[in-house]
């Protein structure tokens, strides 16, 4: 056995030993969440097979043929018993794909199924498509939404840098088979658009996210709510902003719907990001929010400041300090579990229960939006804590 043969059996090893680790809880937590000590996906965890030629007359040096940079932003569904995930893979060539990864148990041993999934282009192929929300619709398809990217054709000559977003929609019975639908009409750019799970008025209802540019919300203002009358033909006739951006806050510069909501007996609890700028650049965390059952587009619980952030090796990566998130699975018990990326580099599993979301939603005090408002939430506290100290 030549050495470069040898080198991919010592691969294979590897991966496999990294396939079967078991994850294991970070103690103490918060008590809101509970982190742990893997990422669940890496650019290690996909196939050798779709990175090596193993035909060793055409790669007798055993190379890594096709390279893979980052596993990260996945949309979640549980789905036959097994725990999925949508990943967004992005190569060493800078595009991005989406390929499905399961798992027994929703935290460790997850494995890829044995292609990336194919998404048919429309007359105007997409250049780059990446962070696909997935909802399992009362009308009986599970729909996913990504965004599209294409080069900005009124770019001046020599800018080979700006672009327009989309979302494009597919919609699919058994994950295997993706019918694209028509993208999104809007007036304006949308990179962050999340399908509701329910009818809203005998129409289908997006979380949205209006921005005037590629990259800047403008005068976008947050989270915005739209209905619309046919998934097939998508358009955005009226829209209106539900989760408000705010000056010196998490969400200063931007803020975009994660996956979509899950119903609660209180209320339909979201999971959402938020971006302000600081010293290093744009910081990404997560952060939670509740909207009536009634109506899913009015906000009734808003707790101040991120939910998660990064920590660690999380703010080491491709894009530094970020936490972003599109995905999470509900068991029938209320387990959840909170798929998120780490610096557009890796995907992580966090784990909660629905009572201890709505409980951190409710009675976390809310943003006073002035130092002052802090100081006095403070105090309160600790007027409560002083017959416990």
């Amino acid at each position: 056995m030549n050495k470069y043969i040898k080198n991919f059996e010592m691969l294979k090893q590897e991966q496999e030993k990294l396939l079967c680790c078991v994850n294991e809880e970070i103690l103490p937590s918060n008590g809101i969440y509970e982190r742990y000590k893997n990422p669940v996906l890496t650019p290690a965890h996909v196939p050798l097979y779709w990175r090596y030629d193993l035909n060793t007359e055409t790669n007798p040096y055993m190379m890594e043929r096709i390279g893979v940079n980052a596993t990260f932003n996945a949309g979640a569904i549980k789905w036959k018993g097994k725990y999925i995930v949508v990943v967004r893979i992005e190569g060493n060539d800078r595009k991005s794909f989406f390929a499905i990864a399961e798992s027994p148990n929703g935290i460790d041993n997850f494995r890829f199924w044995d292609e990336p999934i194919t998404i048919p282009e429309t007359e105007y192929p997409d250049v780059n498509v990446y962070d696909m929300r997935l909802t399992l619709h009362e009308d009986g398809w599970i729909y996913g939404i990504f965004c599209s990217e294409r080069k900005d054709p009124s770019a001046p000559q020599g800018d080979l840098s700006s672009a327009v977003a989309t979302a494009g929609i597919v919609r699919t019975k058994d994950l295997k088979s993706w019918e694209r639908l028509p993208d999104l009409v809007s007036r304006s750019q949308q990179r962050n658009v999340v399908l509701h799970p329910e009818f809203v008025n005998g129409k289908y209802a997006l979380y949205t996210r209006p921005q005037d540019g590629f990259i800047d919300a403008g005068k976008g203002g947050g989270i915005g709510w739209a209905l619309i009358e046919d998934i097939t033909n998508a358009v955005i006739e009226d829209e209106k902003i539900i989760n408000y951006r705010y000056y010196h806050t998490i969400k200063e510069l931007k803020n975009g719907e994660g996956p979509h909501p899950i119903r609660t007996s209180k209320g339909w609890l979201h999971l959402a990001h938020g971006v302000r700028g600081c010293a290093s650049g744009l910081r990404y965390v997560l952060y939670l929010y509740v909207t009536a059952l009634e109506d899913p587009a009015k906000v009734i619980a808003e707790p101040a400041g991120y939910f998660m952030s990064p920590q660690g090796m999380e703010y080491v990566g491709d894009v530094a300090n970020v936490l972003f998130s599109n995905g999470w699975i509900v068991d029938d018990d209320g387990k959840v579990y909170i798929y998120y990326a780490s610096s557009d580099t890796r995907l992580h599993v966090a784990t909660s229960d629905v009572n201890r979301l709505l409980d951190y939603c409710f009675n976390t005090p809310a943003d006073g939006y002035r130092s002052a408002i802090s100081v006095k939430n403070i105090k309160e506290l600790i007027a409560c804590n002083r017959r416990y100290l």
